[in-house]
C-alpha cells in the first residue's frame, strides 16, 4: 500500500483535499482507506454509561461495537501509526492531520505566513485555501485539489510512501 499525509489546521482545506484525492484515486481504480487524526483531548467514541464503556470497566482488554451498518473496534490506548496501518489492505491510505509519522506530506494552509509556521519535514506540496492565492512556494508546487485534482493525484502516485505491513 502507499501512504501519504494531508495536514494543516481547521478550515485550511484538509478534508476537502482528502475528499478530492479519494474520489480521483477511486476514479483511477485504486482502493482507498483513511485515518483521521483527532486533536481534541476530550475526544472519545466510548463514553461513560454506554454498554461498551461498562465492558471496559469490567476489565475487557478489547471491545467491539457491531451495528447494522458499521463495526467499531475500540482500543483504550493510542495506537502507533504502524499498528493502525496493519488494519488496512487498500492500495492507498490517506492520513488526515497526522504529522508525527515519517511519510510524504501535503500541507494545507491559508497564507504564506502559515506555510512558515506549519512547515514540517517531508512536505512535497501545498494545497487547500492557499492554492487560490499562489501557485508555487519556494521549490514546492501549490495545487488546488478542486480545480487540478489530476495533477495533485499524479504527484501522490509518484511520492506516496510504499508501506509494507507487519505480518
Amino acid at each position: 500500500m502507499k501512504v501519504i499525509s494531508i495536514y494543516g489546521y481547521s478550515g485550511s482545506g484538509k478534508t476537502t483535499t482528502v475528499e478530492c484525492l479519494i474520489k480521483e484515486l477511486n476514479r483511477r481504480s485504486y482502493s482507498v482507506g483513511t485515518v483521521k487524526e483527532i486533536h481534541y483531548e476530550k475526544f472519545a467514541i466510548d463514553t461513560e454509561g454506554t454498554n461498551t464503556y461498562r465492558h471496559w470497566k469490567a476489565g475487557a482488554e478489547l471491545v467491539s461495537a457491531r451495528g447494522i451498518y458499521e463495526t467499531d473496534i475500540l482500543f483504550k490506548r493510542r495506537l502507533p501509526m504502524p499498528e493502525v496501518l496493519n488494519f488496512y489492505t487498500q492500495d492507498y491510505v490517506i492520513l488526515e492531520g497526522v504529522t508525527d509519522f515519517d511519510v510524504p506530506k501535503i500541507l494545507c494552509v491559508e497564507s504564506v505566513e502559515d506555510i512558515k509556521k506549519y512547515m514540517k519535514t517531508g512536505v512535497v506540496a501545498l494545497s487547500g485555501v492557499i492554492s487560490n492565492k499562489i501557485c508555487r512556494y519556494d521549490h514546492l508546487p501549490v495545487i488546488n485539489a478542486i480545480t487540478d485534482i489530476e495533477r495533485l493525484t499524479d504527484l501522490v502516485e509518484k511520492v506516496a510512501l510504499d508501506w509494507v505491513l507487519d505480518k
